[in-house]
């Protein structure tokens, strides 16, 4: 194995926008046959890459096996879930002692032996990568629809299997990228292909015992930037067709018992304006963003589906994301002042709506699996940094909240030893931005601890504060471990996603840098003493912050990180692309999106100096960020820095985006990334 790290060859390569010439001498490593990568000298790089991470790892591989081994102590090897009703059967899933992946069960409400749905260790035979998308039981509780991926490109091959005898159906659909949705005489179901850019721009209609090329297109997208989905109200009784990019949704009805009707359209699409909708009786539950990023929930009647009437009006302290409606109540959950909450509504306005009270002052908790319509306990899931996972049954008549399932740990765990906090650091512009942290019960505030600082900042997404056993083995050496909720998620509501995005975008960085400047002013650590991680677009976050900032990170964990920004938005054949456009920019027709984005790519600015040790990852399949990313970015890095740190390159060439498959093997990736920042912060094994 090489210890000498690769050089990757320059080529002349550039392109002019908007009067600026762009020199990008490592642009060779794109395979212009991609996705299929068969270029020996880009494959002979990325192996290269591969040997000397090997090389430079191999000292580390006993940190590695302990801290794999106390990973693996942690999680009760035959885990199942909590069976839940669904019509006459109760489905859970589980893993058997030492299996990487679940098999899938049922059995009679009534009483009877148990079934099994679906073996995924048998499917997964012989793979080096093995996934299970959509699965999907008819009305009837006679057939199983599933798809399955088995090289992490994400396009999912759909099967069909009578549950009783285990027979599989002729059909076999390739290609599928969305959920599965059955018609309510069971003859068929609905789903979506990805196309050759890896879009979903339809919704099909498959008939059991036709031939596949015979489906029906029910709904095409003509908006490259848009992708559509599938899925069903929560009384079945409407498919939901919903198409959209990450400002503006459309949404059509089509009744469950006749697909081929023409779809009703809820509401043209109107720019900046998303929604999405579920059913009770007569009437549409509609949750928009139309008048205030907080959200409101309006209502309508399904025969005059845009006469809309407010029935919750957006609150400056509630954001409202998400409301699913049940025979006799619907529930709205949101965050108020960034913290979760589940409210029940009666129908009957008169009626105050009521609080599911938790026990902690910071938490994650949601619905969980709730299949059936008519329900009177409702299921819930709940963790906190401190709290493992626990499932919950409430009584929606009683309010009384009954635990089902703590999360086990096998290795032990004791609460009593840790504490958490949510604070607050005030950013360079005066917005205060909220942080989670988790530290030992003994921890000193005097700077001298290490600290891993985790964020992600884009699409809206909020990273909840959640309970993870892979932690513990950073707490118990000392660590303390903080998200930062910036600007980019919406943690805070819709406008804090907003204004983390387009020509907003530096507020993401910035506020990461200033809550590690803010956490090292509390003496929760210091300069230098930070490990920080974020994957995909929280990977480009790692690449902004260490050219801006790399005296104050110790480590840095980036996961298919999306490095290469001016080049990939300026790419409208990729698969993403157009879609990404309202998040990012257009840099093709708006020349001050292309220097924004120049301004902060993270590829474009590397520049000659001193970086912090850095640990990379990428996938050879993955769709979302593409393995030419990760890897230009360190070839770049490696021939710039001025630095002796570490550098490594580990890319994955049997997955894609979501690194490699089986609970077993994503541990031992783990381990590899905590063995490196214990290796780079001096931290004892």
């Amino acid at each position: 194995m090489s210890t000498t790290p690769p050089v990757a060859a320059t080529r002349p390569h550039s392109f002019t926008a908007h009067g600026h010439t762009i020199e990008d001498p490592y642009a060779w490593l794109k395979d212009p046959n991609y996705p299929e990568v068969t270029d020996p000298e880009i494959l002979g790089y990325l192996e290269a890459e591969n040997a000397f991470f090997e090389a430079q790892m191999a000292p580390h591989r006993p940190l590695v096996d302990r801290l794999y081994e106390e990973m693996k102590g942690r999680i009760k090897e035959d885990e199942s879930s909590v069976p839940q009703k669904d019509g006459d059967w109760l489905y859970w899933s589980a893993f058997e002692t030492g299996g990487q992946y679940r098999k899938w069960w049922r059995k009679p409400v009534a009483g009877g032996p148990d079934e099994l749905l679906l073996d995924e260790p048998a499917l997964a035979a012989g793979k080096e990568y093995f996934r299970l998308g959509a699965l999907s039981v008819s009305n009837d509780g006679r057939l199983l629809a599933y798809a399955v991926d088995d090289n992490g490109s994400e396009r999912f091959t759909v099967r069909v299997k009578v549950i009783a005898t285990g027979e599989h159906l002729p059909e076999v659909i390739e290609g599928m990228l969305s959920e599965i949705v059955w018609t309510a005489d069971d003859g068929g179901f609905l789903y979506g292909l990805a196309n050759e850019q890896w879009r979903t721009d339809n919704a099909r209609l498959h008939r059991l015992g036709t031939p596949v090329s015979d489906d029906v297109e029910l709904f095409h997208e003509e908006d490259e930037g848009f992708r559509v989905g599938v899925s069903e109200t929560s009384d079945r009784k409407w498919i939901v067709i919903a198409t959209g990019d990450h400002v503006t949704s459309e949404v059509y009805l089509l009744p469950a018992a006749d697909p081929t009707a023409t779809p009703l359209c809820v509401r043209p699409r109107r720019t900046g304006i998303e929604y999405d909708v579920d059913t009770h009786g007569d009437t549409l539950f509609i949750h928009t963003n139309d008048v205030d990023p907080m959200w409101r929930l309006v209502t309508a009647p399904i025969a005059a589906p845009g006469e809309w009437s407010e029935r919750i009006a957006p609150s400056p302290h509630f954001y409202m994301t998400g409301v699913t409606c049940f025979a006799d109540f619907f529930v709205v959950e949101g965050r108020e002042d960034g913290l979760d909450q589940i409210d029940l509504h009666r129908y009957e306005n008169a009626v105050a709506p009521q609080r599911i009270v938790f026990p902690e002052a910071s938490y994650d908790a949601g619905l969980g699996d709730n299949p059936e319509y008519d329900m009177s306990v409702l299921r819930l899931g709940y963790e906190s940094m401190v709290t493992p996972g626990t499932v919950y049954d409430y009584d929606v008549a009683s309010g009384d909240l009954t635990v089902l399932k703590v999360q086990e740990i096998p290795s032990g765990y004791d609460g009593a030893k840790y504490r958490t906090e949510r604070l607050h650091i005030t950013a360079r512009d005066g917005t205060e931005v909220p942080v989670s942290i988790v530290y030992p019960a003994d921890f000193p505030r005097d700077g001298s601890r290490p600290l891993y600082l985790y964020a992600y900042g884009a699409y809206g997404y909020a990273i909840p504060p959640g309970f993870s056993t892979g932690r513990l083995s950073l707490l118990d050496r000392g660590f303390a471990f903080a998200i930062a909720h910036i600007r980019g998620g919406d943690d805070l509501g819709q406008q804090w996603y907003h204004d983390g995005k387009l020509e907003k975008r530096t507020n993401t960085f910035n506020d990461f840098v200033d809550v590690a400047r803010g956490l090292i002013g509390q003496g929760w650590t210091s300069a230098g003493r930070i490990a920080i991680a974020g994957r995909s677009a929280g990977g480009e976050l790692m690449g902004a912050v260490v050219n801006s900032d790399p005296e104050l990170w110790g480590a840095v964990i980036a996961d298919v990180p999306f490095v290469d920004v001016l080049n990939t938005m300026l790419d409208a054949d990729l698969p993403l692309t157009p879609g990404e456009w309202p998040e990012w920019g257009n840099p093709i027709e708006d020349a001050a999106a292309f220097e924004l984005i120049r301004s902060y790519s993270p590829y474009d600015n590397v520049r000659a100096q001193a970086y912090p040790p850095l640990f990379i990852s990428g996938g050879l399949n993955d769709p979302r960020v593409t393995y030419w990313e990760p890897a230009k970015w360190a070839a770049k890095l490696r021939a710039t820095k001025t630095d002796d740190n570490v550098l490594l390159l580990k890319t994955n060439m049997g997955a894609g985006h979501g690194g490699k498959s089986g609970r077993f093997e994503s541990l031992r990736e783990a381990a590899e990334e905590h063995a490196f920042v214990l290796w780079q912060l001096g931290v004892e094994g």
